[in-house]
């Protein structure tokens, strides 16, 4: 068995909601070996992440949320990969926005553990950015995916339907800032960071959640 790893690749493309088009770039993660892997966010470009899957078993595909920069090209990858596309319960109806004839294969729970290539990754449930927002923590490979819900910097945004700033900055005191200083945050969008680096400031991001 070769050894579990993280994979990395950007996708462009846009970000709609409330009547308004963004262009975004989105990180798009693949972790596992050299035999089966899971997708963390299809954003915008089925082709190349499937390319960069190439052969292996993909074992599934998890949305961080329900934001359509990171579920767009999901039932793409899926139709051409057979993976099932799994998205936490309370994002549905932001699903449904972008995909209203196709629904997801599964829905996710807090502290659902997913297993691909020898190890596990946790759900844990962030709501904030969207009501159905997720991490998925890997102990096991010292990191953190946030999706939109922690950046290098601060919270994701909460200015847009479905999104509250002190729900997403309880997550993040709660779920987030609880785990090893160490830990690699690796986002939705940007540059990676760790634990240690953002906890110091989000001290008053938290105090403004109140």
């Amino acid at each position: 068995m070769t050894a579990a790893r993280i994979e990395h690749l950007v996708t462009s493309g846009t970000f709609s909601l409330d009547g308004g088009t963004w262009d975004v770039d989105n990180n798009v993660w693949i972790v596992g070996d050299d035999d089966e892997v899971i997708v963390i966010d299809a954003s915008h470009d089925a082709g190349a992440i499937g390319a960069a899957v190439g052969d292996r078993r993909l074992r599934a595909i998890v949305c961080t949320h329900g934001h359509d920069d990171h579920i767009g090209a999901a039932p793409a990858l899926a139709d051409a990969t057979g993976a099932p596309i799994l998205i936490h319960l309370d994002d549905r109806l932001l699903w449904k926005h972008t995909h209203p004839d196709r629904n997801p294969d599964g829905y996710l729970s807090d502290m659902r553990r997913l297993r691909v290539a020898g190890f596990e990754l946790t759900v844990l449930h962030s709501p904030g950015h969207t009501p159905g927002a997720i991490c998925l923590h890997a102990p096991s490979l010292g990191t953190v995916f946030t999706g939109d819900t922690l950046f290098a910097g601060g919270p994701g945004a909460t200015g847009r339907s479905y999104s509250c700033f002190p729900t997403i900055v309880r997550s993040i005191r709660d779920r987030l800032l609880v785990l090893p200083p160490e830990t690699v945050v690796r986002t939705g969008h940007g540059e990676s960071t760790t634990i240690g680096a953002e906890a110091p400031h989000l001290q008053e991001w938290i105090a403004r959640g109140h």
